[in-house]
Parts: C-alpha cells; structure tokens; sequence
C-alpha cells in the first residue's frame, strides 16, 4: 500500500492522466474512520476535481469518470471517496 504521501500521489498521477483536471484538491479523510467496517482496506478520502472531461456530462458519468481512472487502487488503497466534480464554465 505504501505511505500515505506515496498514496496520495497514485491518486492524483492517475486522475492526471486521464482527466487533465485545471483543479485538483485532495484530502485524506482516513482519520475521521479510524475504527470503521473496512477502514483498514484503505483511505478514506475527498476529491474536488475540475476538468473538461466533465462538459456537459451528468453527475453520474462525471463520477463514472474518476472512479474508471482509479480503477486500479480501490479495495486496495482506496475505501471511500467523495468526489466534488466541476466543468469549467461551471467555477
């Protein structure tokens, strides 16, 4: 799983890569579940994402989005996400 700083940078490497997000903010969240059902399968995190892959798509394709390019780190490093995601004519 690796360090929560090296967690962290998977996250945004592979949100990058597929989504070229002009805003990106990342909160680890983990410690507010400490204790919870499946905390210990991986972090707990919030992720506010601008990108133009997001125009003109709904809410539920924008998250379909992140959650394909992330993919790889859920049940692994990833537990939970809340995801904030914005087009840019909407900022």
């Amino acid at each position: 799983m690796g360090n929560v700083a090296e967690r962290l940078e998977r996250i945004r490497a592979l949100v990058q890569e597929r989504l070229q997000p002009t805003r990106f903010e990342l909160l680890d969240d983990s410690a507010r579940h400490v204790g919870h059902a499946g905390a210990g399968s991986g972090g707990h995190f919030r992720l506010h994402i601008v990108s133009k892959a997001f125009s003109g798509l709904p809410l539920v394709q924008r998250h379909r989005l992140v959650h394909d390019a992330l993919a790889p780190l859920f049940g692994s490093e990833i537990h939970a996400l809340a995801l904030e995601t914005t087009a840019p004519e909407e900022v």
